[in-house]
């Protein structure tokens, strides 16, 4: 299977027209062919024609377009060759050294007050550009973006410790570094809102209400030695369900936590909400300490790994009232035909809010199925109409939704294909009805089902070559091009 790279050239075509033809060239593409051998080739006329093979359900979104410039609501020429200079053909990605996105945009101006050694830890600082890349962010934030972003914030800090022997930023310098992190990031493509995306904030380079905050007070306060050898190497599939580093991390903030005063007594038989927040705000001074004693790249493994535990946990959608479809779902017997459609659409309207991953997949479903059964909805709708868990993740089409790796990933930047993810279309796992003694959504770690930790692949794919498309987030790209 051959790599396709997709050149637009525009000539002042309005974007609303663009986006039109591209969507409809695509959708002319027969999607139900996905896992089969067969090539489908389609020839866009925008500029010069364009090829989609398709052989395999397990795909890379690879999306290259030209840098759009807005005026007189025109898209300007674009000249196109990958070698050349600043108005060359653009990937839609965070700029890599030789491949810069964003050549217009002037160099970040900062505060010139924060400590932070961001040379030490540009790669950590591109990758999460990258992650964040401004029209892809709201739709990776919580499975990548966030996760990376929280990651790079505790490397950042590790890194700065070595210096000034402190974990953590007094209120006023975390202001300035807050903002030289997002300028930063931004001049490297990154999206502006990652504060609201992401809920950061400035406190997140703070102690919080943690009561110890320098090197040499945690490392007498915790068992760093332990702490290191249950986390120096963490296993992605079993850490999750089968914590090792997780447990040693909330002792280490325990420890921190009990040089509050009088915070914690002998006779607590749970832990109160503000003996909690005190213990959160300790394991960010710990996950910074042990930033600090690994490599840059270690520190991101490990890290990316335990706050993957935590999204795959929870289900980020939010879901509306279903009066609608429990009222036409009352009685499947006669109106089935109704339910169906009512809760289809009802779904349709749910999975354009985020990507998410097959484990969170599991999550939504039993959420939602709760929320059915309080309304008096008995019968396994989901059986009845056929929903499967990727129905509830962002659809190329309305008919292929794609299910993200419940293994931590990031964006790719490829120069020659361009800004790349990888999620499966395969996986075509029927969404768990929940059981009716549930109270609570069911543990991902006590599944009702066998989920692939990677996506699967059908036989057509040899494991090494895998197809480039563009067309699963061409909708929502194309209406986030003409957003102003």
């Amino acid at each position: 299977m051959r790599r396709v790279r997709f050149f637009f050239f525009f000539s002042s075509i309005p974007t609303v027209v663009l986006c039109s033809w591209f969507l409809n060239a695509f959708q002319a593409l027969s999607l139900t062919e996905f896992g089969t051998s067969r090539t489908s080739d389609v020839a866009l006329v925008v500029g010069q024609p364009v090829s989609f093979p398709f052989n395999s359900s397990l795909f890379h979104l690879a999306v290259s377009t030209a840098r759009a410039e807005e005026k007189d609501n025109n898209l300007l020429p674009v000249v196109s060759s990958p070698s050349a200079a600043p108005d060359a053909l653009m990937p839609l990605l965070a700029p890599s050294p030789t491949h810069p996105l964003t050549p217009n945009r002037p160099v970040p101006v900062l505060s010139g007050l924060c400590a932070f050694n961001f040379s030490a830890a540009a790669h950590i600082v591109s990758e999460t550009a990258t992650d964040c890349w401004s029209k892809l962010a709201p739709y990776l934030g919580n499975v990548i973006c966030c996760p990376q972003l929280e990651t790079m914030f505790h490397i950042l800090i590790g890194e700065s410790s070595k210096v000034n022997g402190q974990l953590a930023l007094n209120t006023t310098i975390a202001d300035y570094c807050f903002s030289d992190v997002q300028r930063i990031l931004t001049s490297e493509g990154a999206n502006e809102s990652l504060p609201l995306i992401c809920s950061a904030q400035p406190s997140n380079f703070t102690e919080g209400s943690c009561p110890v905050n320098s090197v040499k007070e945690v490392e007498q306060a915790i068992n760093g030695s332990k702490l290191l050898t249950d986390c120096k190497t963490v296993d992605p599939v079993k850490e999750c369900c089968n914590p090792v580093c997780q447990p040693a991390i909330s002792e280490a903030a325990r420890r921190l936590a009990l040089k509050v005063p009088g915070l914690f007594s002998p006779d607590d038989v749970r832990v109160s909400p503000i003996q909690q927040s005190v213990v959160d705000d300790c394991e960010n001074v710990v996950l910074r300490w042990l930033a600090s004693q690994l490599t840059s790249d270690k520190a991101k493994s490990v890290l990316r790994v335990l706050f993957n535990c935590n999204v795959n946990r929870v289900c980020p959608l939010i879901f509306p009232d279903p009066s609608e479809v429990a009222r036409n779902c009352a009685n499947t017997v006669k109106n089935a035909t109704k339910c169906c459609m009512t809760l289809d659409n009802y779904i349709s309207g749910v999975q354009q809010q985020s990507l998410i991953t097959n484990l969170q997949g599991l999550n939504c479903a039993a959420s939602l199925g709760m929320m059915l059964q309080k309304k008096n909805i008995t019968e396994n709708v989901y059986n009845l109409c056929h929903v499967n868990l990727k129905d509830f993740s962002l659809q190329a089409f309305g008919s292929q939704g794609c299910l993200l790796r419940s293994l931590p990933s990031d964006v790719t930047d490829e120069t020659s294909s361009g800004i790349s993810f990888t999620c499966d279309l395969n996986d075509n796992i029927a969404a768990p009805w929940p059981p009716v003694s549930h109270a609570s959504t069911p543990s991902s770690c006590n599944k009702p089902i066998t989920m692939p930790a990677f996506p699967a692949a059908t036989s057509a794919w040899n494991g090494q070559s895998q197809a480039f498309m563009i067309i699963f987030l061409l909708p929502a790209l194309c209406l986030a091009m003409m957003m102003p």
